[in-house]
């Protein structure tokens, strides 16, 4: 059983003996409380997708949720429905765009390592790689000369992402975007 403070992004707990998958954590340190911060998170319903936010003491035990990760990559887009195949034995699983709006914004049909998060067989979630390829369609022109520790600009990606690139970064350039940071990681390999 894990401590609050030890969960992350889509992870599933289960609370009020419903499970639910964890979307947003916010955490705030109020003043006058001797060292305990507070964690605020939004959770949805696996099963109604029913919105709650909940508050949680830093120390406070939860209970994750018996889950099941397959591995799958993005197949197509039907309406608000997004299916995705499973690496090994092709099971489509749909989600709705809705539930999976900020993953969208960093899979293409060339993302590997997505992961689907199945609670009773049922799609509920979706977990990408520490890092994904993408590439700029739009950005400011590259300045010669330019470090790459110098200033930033904004780049439009392939997926309709907006990150802040290096100067030396061009349309047409393939980077390493970090998803859950939502920056620039480098240039992908060649």
């Amino acid at each position: 059983m894990p401590k609050a403070s030890e969960i992350k992004k889509n992870m599933a707990i289960e609370y009020d003996g419903k499970t639910y998958i964890v979307r947003d954590i916010e955490r705030s340190v109020p003043q006058g409380r001797a060292g305990g911060s507070l964690y605020r998170m939004r959770m949805y319903d696996v099963v109604t997708d029913r919105k709650v936010d909940e508050t949680f003491k830093d120390s406070e035990m939860l209970n994750l949720a018996d889950l099941v990760r397959r591995p799958v990559m993005f197949s197509y887009a039907d309406g608000e429905e997004y299916v995705f195949m499973d690496n090994e034995d092709y099971t489509p699983y749909s989600l709705n765009k809705s539930s999976i709006e900020e993953e969208l914004l960093f899979i293409n049909e060339a993302t590997a390592g997505i992961q689907i998060v199945l609670v009773d067989d049922a799609p509920v979630a979706l977990e990408l790689p520490t890092n994904v390829e993408l590439e700029v369609i739009e950005t400011d022109p590259s300045i010669k000369g330019a470090s790459a520790t110098s200033r930033n600009k904004p780049a439009k990606l392939a997926t309709g992402a907006i990150i802040q690139v290096p100067e030396h970064i061009s349309t047409g350039d393939k980077i390493k975007v970090n998803v859950e940071e939502r920056k620039f990681a480098g240039r992908a390999e060649k």
